[in-house]
C-alpha cells in the first residue's frame, strides 16, 4: 500500500456543519466528508482489497465507496487533516493481519491445584454435616 498513491485517489466534499456557533455557521462549509472508491484503486492488491471489503462491509455503500466525516473543529483545513488521519488509522487496522492462535494444554500444575481446592472445599462441606444418631 502506498500512501502517496493513495492520497491522490482520495476525494474530499465540503458542506455546512450542524451544531452551535451562531450566524457563522450557516455561511462556511467547514464539514468534511472524505470519499475513497475501493474497487478503483490503484494502490492496492487485489488481495487488499477483499480484506477491505470484508472487513469494512458495514462502511461501505453499495458502490464500494467509503465515507468519512469530521466536523469537530470550526476549521475546514483541521477538519480535513483529521479526517484524513481516521482514514489512514482505519485502513492500517483493517490491513493488519492478526495472528492465530495457538491452542495449548494446561498446565499440569494447574490441574492439580484445581483438584486441591475441589478436595478443601468438598472437605469443608463434610465438617458442616451434621452427624444424627437414631438409636
Amino acid at each position: 500500500m502506498n500512501n502517496e498513491l493513495l492520497q491522490k485517489e482520495l476525494a474530499y466534499k465540503t458542506s455546512r456543519s450542524g451544531g452551535a456557533g451562531g450566524q457563522h455557521v450557516n455561511k462556511v462549509e467547514s464539514k468534511v466528508t472524505l470519499i475513497w472508491n475501493v474497487n478503483e484503486s490503484e494502490s492496492m492488491t487485489e488481495d487488499e482489497k477483499i480484506r477491505v471489503r470484508q472487513k469494512l462491509a458495514n462502511r461501505l455503500n453499495k458502490d464500494g465507496l467509503l465515507q468519512m466525516e469530521a466536523s469537530t473543529e470550526r476549521s475546514q483545513v483541521k477538519n480535513k487533516e483529521i479526517v484524513t488521519v481516521r482514514f489512514f488509522n482505519l485502513l492500517h487496522q483493517t490491513l493488519k493481519l492478526e495472528k492465530k492462535r495457538i491452542a495449548t494444554k494446561t498446565p499440569k500444575s494447574q490441574v492439580l491445584d484445581r483438584l486441591d481446592r475441589k478436595k478443601k472445599q468438598s472437605q469443608k462441606k463434610q465438617n458442616r454435616k451434621k452427624n444424627f444418631n437414631w438409636e
